[in-house]
């Protein structure tokens, strides 16, 4: 059975970690009242005999029964916070001896009342906030069905022009004098409380408020218009239709509309301008609504769980005080507790029947259980199968991998001196590609099972949502599949050409190896889970246009894993540039280092990953505005300058070279072996409890930590090798190349846990629990 601390820790959010119960502490100031009463029980030791037959006729009298009724150890009192606000604060005061050591217990119940408090506190903070949130949403959405329906009358009126045809819109100004109208006061208030709640959430609203540029287009009505906004009337009200620019399409689409607005302005019958609202603008902001309410109904039951496992917290430590002090306190205060504001308030069970009802009728066509996959994602059910069928390939690999070992060490294939040199120009880059791969993946996989045991939420950082989170077991069944099929096509290709079959004739069996890879990875039909593929292609995707878009956790993730990665897409270049140009059939397999273009793109490889990540921490600069991502920035573009100086020592082998890649190898080693301690993991905190580490740790052995900062230490110095020089006898230096490659990949692989174990105890991203969706449809002023 689960013990209720790993069970607790497991399941509250990160970023709400302060707000909880702190139950660790209630159960430290508990322990001091047990030895106090285990060191009391041993000095008198003795019982008196009268004193137990009085407490039992006690316990079996009826006025017994009413004495112990009426008698209350403790009385908790209720009273307005002497700040002047309306929250209620509770103090516990003793009306007897409750532990031999009273003070011990005044202490846990000081801190008793102060959890409670808190608790209260950030409930009552939280349940504001989403109800102002569903406030806006339900404002949005009332003006979103209005403009639809503003659509749907359009073409049953058959209004169908040249215009329309290309550009399905409707004119901007729009009325609906029949819906009762706020005040003015009270827009102003509403649309105040909606902003604020943006800046609060800080990453999409100062994304949205960057982006927008002011740019005046003077109407007939002096309204404003931006880069990525129209202003149109609704409800009485001045409206502006605003989608903020969180991606290139969104971007390229808003200036292509303010090009043709300001080449083709549109008349109206009254011979002002009349702006155009699209319908593909529309469909924006019907998704950016719909993920609106999606992250609110999530918020929401984030908020019931808050308030489920605080009950348990407390249920929980006052059974336990119980049981050490021998009083019956838990019906006394678990009655308060439960009386309290966050365990009584409903409200946000009633906005979240509202928001599931929204969705239902306007998102999901109503049809609940289509609703219910965007709102409560089941999880897939764990199957015996993939156990059986890792152990089957696991198999199939080890057999397939041995004889291909013995093939190739008959062949003499991998021999620093061999003859069949065009062997490991050709076949061993796709091998070792595919190795650096799968290797990485097994170690994720490594890496979930590790986090599933430290209960650490690892698909709650990385917001993956139940159809495409892998399991520790998928990720182990595509590895041992992938490379069970691998290994037996380069023991059938290596086969092949040690029975004297030609390379011309065997050469295509690589590439069409790596071209069913890639075609399963982007097919589109529903299998070898489709989700998992297509939210890989689209982190891909972001990584490689950033900064464009939007940066979360999961996308710089995925970059520092492309970090590690160099050798395997510098491989990837060279495999793609040997048949796309057709050098296998003409067995020039020199052809792409000779060529100058070629060459210069496999060094520009090297770069990619490392100008990727500074341009993601460009971006987050950019949005958050916080000056440690421009060191971060700093850490990789270091990392690119050894990089270039490592290649023109490549090129021409002089002293001076030698030098400064020395030097500024060192520098960036420094600068990134302090960012991966201090930064990424947390760790080197000199007024921690545990020296040179952090308060919080996931794993007891504190000496696990002390050997993964060595480790990372040696591993880092990888590039010394560059200087060096170093290869083993007889052995090809592309084997060599390989088994550092190697080593990276799995100093990446305990970067991983260390990261995540940070980002769950410290929230070190500073990534929100619930984002806020920037809102479609936003007031002006008249003035503007």
């Amino acid at each position: 059975m689960v013990k209720f601390t790993k069970q607790f820790e497991g399941q509250l959010v990160p970023e709400w970690k302060d707000a909880f119960v702190d139950y660790s502490q209630l159960k430290k100031d508990l322990k001091k009242i047990h030895l106090f009463a285990n060191g009391v029980e041993k000095k008198h030791t003795e019982t008196s005999l009268i004193k137990t037959i009085k407490s039992s006729l006690g316990k079996l009298s009826l006025f017994g029964n009413k004495q112990r009724e009426q008698s209350r150890v403790i009385q908790v009192h209720k009273k307005l916070a002497s700040s002047g606000s309306n929250n209620d604060v509770y103090e516990t005061e003793l009306l007897e001896k409750i532990a031999d050591d009273t003070d011990a217990a005044k202490e846990f119940f000081m801190c008793l009342d102060m959890q409670l408090n808190k608790v209260n506190q950030f409930y009552k903070t939280k349940e504001k906030e989403f109800l102002e949130r569903g406030e806006c949403l339900k404002k949005q959405m009332e003006i979103l069905i209005e403009l639809k329906d503003a659509f749907k009358q359009k073409q049953a009126n058959g209004e169908s022009t040249q215009e329309s045809k290309e550009d399905d819109s409707i004119s901007c100004t729009i009325s609906c004098e029949d819906d009762s109208v706020r005040s003015r006061t009270e827009e102003m208030q509403l649309q105040e409380s909606c902003l604020e709640d943006l800046k609060d959430n800080g990453v999409e609203s100062l994304e949205s408020l960057r982006s927008e540029e002011p740019i005046k287009i003077n109407n007939e009505d002096s309204k404003l218009t931006t880069i990525s906004g129209r202003v149109f009337s609704c409800q009485g009200k001045n409206v502006k239709i605003k989608i903020p620019l969180t991606n290139p399409s969104r971007t390229f689409s808003a200036i292509s509309y303010l090009i043709n607005q300001s080449s083709s302005k549109k008349y109206g019958p009254d011979g002002g301008n009349k702006l155009q609202i699209s319908k593909k603008k529309l469909s924006h902001a019907e998704k950016m609504i719909k993920g609106a309410l999606t992250e609110l109904f999530k918020g929401l039951n984030y908020l019931k769980t808050y308030r489920n496992l605080n009950i348990l917290a407390f249920m929980n430590i006052l059974k336990k005080f119980d049981k050490v002090t021998g009083k019956q306190i838990l019906p006394i205060y678990l009655k308060v507790v439960e009386s309290s504001y966050f365990n009584i308030s409903d409200k946000v069970m009633i906005l979240s029947d509202e928001v599931e009802e929204w969705f239902i009728k306007h998102f999901a066509g109503e049809n609940r259980r289509k609703a219910m996959k965007y709102l409560k994602p089941h999880h897939r059910k764990e199957s015996h199968s993939v156990t059986f069928f890792i152990g089957l390939f696991t198999g199939c690999f080890v057999a397939l991998l041995a004889g291909y070992i013995i093939v190739a060490h008959l062949t003499g294939m991998y021999r620093q001196h061999s003859e069949n040199t065009f062997y490991m120009e050709t076949a061993y880059p796709v091998l070792s590609m595919f190795g650096l791969l799968f290797l990485h993946l097994f170690l994720y996989g490594c890496n979930i099972f590790m986090w599933r045991k430290a209960r650490i939420n690892y698909s709650f950082i990385f917001e993956l949502g139940s159809k495409n989170e892998l399991k520790y077991r998928d990720v182990f069944l595509i590895c041992t599949a992938s490379m069970s099929a691998i290994a037996g096509v380069m023991f059938v290709h290596l086969s092949l050409l040690a029975k004297g079959y030609s390379f011309r004739q065997v050469q295509v069996i690589p590439g069409l190896l790596l071209l069913v890879f890639l075609l399963i990875l982007i097919c589109p039909l529903n299998i070898f889970y489709k989700s998992s593929r297509y939210r890989l292609i689209s982190v891909i995707r972001n990584i490689v246009f950033s900064p464009l878009y939007k940066v979360v956790m999961l996308d710089f993730f995925m970059a520092d894993q492309l970090c590690s990665q160099v050798p395997m897409l510098r491989n990837l270049e060279y495999i793609a540039c040997y048949y796309i140009t057709g050098s296998y059939a003409t067995q020039d397999y020199g052809y792409c280092m000779r060529v100058k273009y070629y060459r210069d793109l496999a060094y520009a490889v090297s770069f990619l990953p490392y100008y990727w990540r500074a341009m993601q921490c460009a971006r987050r600069w950019f949005d958050e505005g916080e000056t440690s991502h421009l060191v971060n920035l700093g850490k990789y573009v270091s990392a690119m300058l050894a990089a270039g100086t490592k290649v023109a020592y490549e090129k021409e082998r002089s002293i001076g070279w030698l030098c400064l890649v020395v030097a500024m190898s060192s520098v960036a080693t420094i600068y990134q072996l302090y960012w991966d301690f201090v930064k990424d993991w947390g760790l080197l905190q000199h007024n921690s409890n545990n020296p040179w580490l952090r308060n919080q740790l996931m794993l007891r052995q504190k000496s696990i930590y002390y050997f993964s900062m060595v480790l990372n230490l040696v591993l880092r110095l990888a590039w010394l090798q560059t200087v060096l020089h170093s290869s083993f006898e007889h052995v090809d230096y592309r084997v060599t190349g390989l088994f550092l490659a190697a080593l990276e990949v799995i100093r990446r692989g305990q970067w991983n846990f260390y990261r995540l174990e940070n980002e769950h105890l410290n929230n070190a991203g500073k990534f929100r629990a619930v984002k806020t969706v920037p809102l479609p449809f936003r007031e002006v002023d008249e003035e503007d």
